[in-house]
């Protein structure tokens, strides 16, 4: 059973991919470039940890980030 890729129509390869992905993998490869362009990885403060940030929380997120003082 092949199946084949939504966004080329190309036969997905190898065939164990098309149980859990409906792309190939160079259709998958661009997906996933386009979408880790989107992604920031801040310091929430001086000293601390890092954080993994997504567009929905930048707003939020990136405002509070390292500040003496909460803004509002």
């Amino acid at each position: 059973m092949s199946k084949d890729c939504v966004v080329c129509e190309n036969e997905i390869e190898p065939p164990e991919r098309a149980e859990f992905s409906k792309l190939c993998l160079q259709c998958g490869e661009v997906q996933a470039r386009v979408e880790r362009k989107s992604w920031c990885v801040v310091q929430e403060y001086g000293k601390g940890g890092y954080m993994f940030v997504t567009p929905e929380a930048a707003k939020i997120t990136l405002k509070q980030t390292n500040q003496k003082e909460i803004r509002t």
